[in-house]
């Protein structure tokens, strides 16, 4: 298996973003993308996600999707809150080898990082060293 640290600088090519930077939590079940806002809408029975995704909290520039709903879970937040999140599938790079990641999207502007990646993503395919960081952009 690969060796990702505690926190990696990942892309999402199929939304365009680049050099995310994304903390490890295997505390947390589910990965989760910073959005500023979303709306669920339904078109033709079907749900989808239509959200405003800035990654760069430096960066004024805030970019528009709409995701097709994969599936939807009750999470419970850190704060001891639950609610229900709606997940979307996109690709994720990470050692220069694109991998299916299931996210959700959550306002994280007052979190240090956009992105957290959850263990349901990592088991399996990756040991989590803590003392290291930017293990997968730097391995090859």
């Amino acid at each position: 298996m690969l060796t990702i640290g505690h926190i990696e600088l990942v892309d999402l090519p199929e939304l365009g973003l680049f050099n995310i930077k994304a903390k490890t939590d295997t505390g947390a079940a589910t990965s989760v993308l910073h959005c500023e806002d979303f709306q669920i809408i339904e078109k033709k029975g079907h749900k989808f996600i239509n959200c405003h995704i800035r990654v760069d909290f430096e960066k004024d520039e805030v970019l528009t999707f709409t995701f097709p709903v994969y599936n939807e879970r009750i999470v419970k937040s850190s704060f001891g809150q639950t609610e229900t999140r709606q997940i979307f599938i996109t690709k994720i790079k990470m050692f220069d080898q694109l991998f299916d990641i299931k996210l959700s999207l959550r306002d994280r502007s007052c979190m240090t990082y956009p992105m957290l990646l959850g263990r349901n993503f990592i088991h399996g395919k990756f040991l989590v060293d803590v003392s290291k960081r930017n293990l997968a952009k730097n391995s090859l």
